[in-house]
This record gives structure tokens, C-alpha cells and sequence, in this order.
């Protein structure tokens, strides 16, 4: 077939590179968002996408809207006969949906109905999920509620951060994306609707649900933890100011600190929970670089009683 790949952050470039491999199809185009301001002196980048794309020679289309007559105008050029997606960002119309002739396949890294949304890893890990996985489906103008044609397991490790499981679903993703065009270039898939029932919902994790609550029971801090790193980052507070907790694990044989409480030993750094305490191992102090907790602690002289939140 021919396709037109849209996508955007770097999850998405296994999924581009397992098509450009492909000797099934032709990536005749890539649809990205447009250059964005990054870094210290916020120049204008191309996404992680744009730059595979480029180095890949295939032509790269930035819409800034993807309604924008322009863009439609070329993709009706293009004629694709279907659209794979992975984590684009942006919604699209119905008029792009019409398209290309065998639609928009989205590969969403959660196993559909569950987590249904922006954030599905970052959720998955935040509920204690046990299990996760990716899913393609036929995008519809609902939010992926699509029929879907292929899924893929894939455990949730006790340490995972989001950044750790989403690399991991990248790549198996990339494979089931892949499968997935070609048994619909053969006609050997079939889109199956989704179950009416266990739909969750997975929005764009928010600065505030990033904030820990030192009085939730330690497992309950040590998910938020993992499923915000490393965006938006979990954060507390401490003397007024914004900390962010890179990485902690929990201590179920200390059970002595009220929650919040700081407790300074020679290696470690601990803070209570509303259950047992958790050990701080990489912190992040509002505008500095990411250091072991224990140093950050040495640095600052935590006093004895002080706490965080």
C-alpha cells in the first residue's frame, strides 16, 4: 500500500522505521506538528519524526491544523491508501479521515477499551496495572473508539517509570503496527468493535496530579512517581520551593516517620507516607540538574522534624 505516516514525539520513530523497512509498502509522506521552540534558547526544532523522515528522504508535511486546505489538498495528491498513526497530537477531521481509502490506523499504546486517551501508559502505571499492551484500530471521529484490529501484551515491571514501558511498547508497537498493514494490504484482518464494557479514560496528566500526597500509602507514591517520570515529573515542596522526586522506592520496614517527615542517614534519604516510608534516591531542585538524594539532602541540612508538602 501506499501510506502516509503521521506522528510525532520520539515513540513514534520505530513505528516509521518498521514501515520504511517494510518491502510491502511505500511511506510516500510523513504528517508531523510543526517545528517547536525546545531547549535553553528556545530555537525552533523539527520533531523526532520530521528529522527521521528527512534523513529517510520522504517528503514531510507540518499543518498546522490538520483541516488546513493546503495540507488537504496535498494528501488528496498523495492518495494514500491508508494512514498509520502514532501519537500525532492533534485531532483529525473528518474530511482527513476520508481520505485515504482504508482509513487511519492509530497504534495506542494501551489494550483498548482500557485507558482510552493522551496518557495511557502514565495511567496504567498510576492504577497498578499489572498488564499492559498496544492496540491498532481504525481511527473514527470518537475518542479511540475505533474497531480494533490487533493487540499485543506487555508486563508491567515493578520498577517501570512511563519513559522505561513506553520504549519497551515503541518497539513491540512498531511490530504490531506493521503486521497490522499488511493484513490489511492482503485482506487476512478484520477490524473488530470494541467491547461496551471496561472503557477507562486516560487524559493529559496534569501538573497537579504530578503533586505527591505524602499522606496516600507508600505504593500509592511510589506509582505517581514512576508513572509521571519522566513527564510531567512528580513534584512536592520543600522550604517553599519545588522538588521534584526523579526516582524513590518504597521501605516497608520503616515504619517511624509521620508523613512528609525527613530522615537524613549517611547514604539514604527517607520520608514518611501515610503508610510505611519510601527512600528518595534522585531529586531535582527547582533550577538545577538531577542529583542522588542524599547529596541534595547533605547540601540543603535538613533539620530534624522538617518535611516535604
Amino acid at each position: 500500500m501506499k501510506l502516509v505516516f503521521a506522528g510525532t514525539p520520539e515513540v513514534a520513530v520505530p513505528a516509521l522505521d518498521a514501515l520504511i523497512a517494510s518491502d510491502r509498502h511505500e511511506v510516500a509522506a510523513v504528517v508531523t506538528r510543526p517545528d517547536a521552540p525546545a531547549g535553553r534558547g528556545r530555537h525552533m526544532v523539527a520533531s523526532p519524526v520530521a528529522e527521521r523522515a528527512a534523513e529517510a528522504g520522504i517528503e514531510v508535511l507540518k499543518p498546522v491544523r490538520p483541516r488546513d486546505e493546503d495540507f488537504l489538498a496535498r494528501l488528496r495528491e498523495i492518495a494514500p491508501d491508508c494512514c498509520p498513526v502514532v501519537a500525532y497530537g492533534a485531532l483529525l477531521p473528518k474530511v482527513a479521515l476520508d481520505v485515504p481509502a482504508r482509513g487511519w490506523v492509530n497504534l495506542h499504546f494501551s489494550l483498548l477499551p482500557a485507558w482510552r486517551g493522551a496518557a495511557p501508559v502514565q495511567h496504567a502505571l498510576m492504577a497498578g496495572d499489572e498488564i499492559t499492551g498496544a492496540s491498532t484500530f481504525l481511527i473514527e471521529e470518537g475518542l479511540d473508539s475505533g474497531p480494533v484490529y490487533g493487540t499485543v501484551t506487555e508486563a508491567i515491571r515493578p520498577a517501570d517509570t512511563s519513559g522505561d514501558l513506553l520504549t519497551r511498547l515503541a518497539f513491540a508497537g512498531a511490530g504490531l503496527l506493521a503486521a497490522t498493514m499488511d493484513g490489511i494490504e492482503d485482506g487476512t484482518l478484520t477490524a473488530v468493535p470494541q467491547p461496551a464494557d471496561g472503557i477507562s479514560l486516560a487524559p493529559k496528566i496534569t501538573v497537579e496530579d504530578a503533586r505527591i500526597d505524602w499522606a496516600a500509602p507508600a505504593l500509592r507514591v511510589d506509582r505517581v512517581v514512576r508513572g509521571c517520570t519522566p513527564a510531567p515529573g512528580a513534584w512536592t515542596e520543600f522550604r517553599g520551593e519545588r522538588l521534584k522526586v526523579r526516582s524513590a522506592v518504597p521501605v516497608p520496614d520503616r515504619t517511624d516517620l509521620a508523613p512528609g517527615e525527613l530522615s537524613v542517614g549517611k547514604k539514604n534519604l527517607y520520608v514518611g507516607t501515610g503508610s510505611y516510608a519510601v527512600e528518595l534516591l534522585w531529586v531535582q531542585a527547582q533550577g538545577k540538574k538531577p542529583m542522588a538524594a542524599a547529596d541534595w539532602a547533605r547540601g540543603v541540612r535538613i533539620a530534624e522534624g522538617e518535611r516535604l508538602g
